[in-house]
């Protein structure tokens, strides 16, 4: 969970179950042949994502399962086996498709309401390799409703998320591109936030950075003292 969000678990929980309602509004402005379209997500049909979305919310009832008995049960058996899931199910019939997405988030909402007070202090792993508490799944999950319903290009965009949640994720891209050694020669300001330090200053609103930080815009809404500079990749 990002270090510096306010509120920890119980604020993460309040973004699991807006975005889980916002990504059901998504979902249910969609009619059968936009399944196909392309997504937000380069390289991904609106089926793909909502393919993910379904196998994210198995993944994360995985961890709380681990949490519950003590028995290790990684998000995804492998890299190979997530991607063939998310095969499987993009090819469905649209309402086959909606209907796994809709029995997945209603199975880990099952989860969360019958684990027990004392599994949400038991250590678990994320398909990324790190140890975490049971309670992170909520950041986890959080995470992946909102950026995914802004995704479906459906009506739901960055500007619909809290900014907290916004900041946290550019957190986390930020992170990732340190994990990594990649982090871009910029110098990323929204409001009173700032990231990175390199020499190439861009601002612009939370929602604007947001989104291309994460590879879902080219950058419209920004500003910048010279060309927008290319960015590696977010995951």
């Amino acid at each position: 969970m990002p270090q510096h969000l306010r509120g920890g678990a119980v604020t993460a929980r309040e973004w699991w179950a807006d975005g889980e309602r916002t990504l059901g509004t998504a979902l249910g402005r969609l009619v059968p042949h936009e399944y196909a379209e392309p997504s937000l997500l380069p390289g991904w049909t609106r089926a793909h994502v909502l393919a993910h979305v379904a196998g994210n919310a198995d993944a994360v009832t995985n961890l709380l399962h681990w949490a519950r008995t003590g028995v290790e049960t990684p998000m995804y058996p492998s890299a190979e086996a997530r991607d063939a899931e998310i095969e499987r199910r993009a090819a469905l019939a649209p309402p086959e498709l909606e209907a796994e997405v809709l029995a997945a988030t209603r199975e880990l909402a099952e989860a969360v309401a019958s684990l027990p007070e004392e599994a949400w202090t038991a250590e678990v792993r994320t398909f990324q390799g790190r140890t975490v508490p049971a309670t992170e799944v909520f950041w986890i999950r959080a995470r992946e409703v909102w950026v995914h319903a802004v995704d479906l290009d459906a009506g739901v965009g960055f500007a619909d998320a809290p900014e907290e949640l916004l900041a946290a994720v550019v957190d986390e891209v930020f992170g990732a591109w340190s994990r990594r050694g990649a982090v871009p020669a910029v110098t990323v300001f929204a409001g009173d936030r700032e990231w990175g330090s390199g020499g190439v200053a861009v601002a612009g609103s939370l929602a604007d950075v947001a989104g291309w930080v994460t590879g879902r815009t080219a950058g419209e809404g920004l500003r910048c003292d010279g060309p927008l500079p290319a960015l590696p990749r977010w995951i």
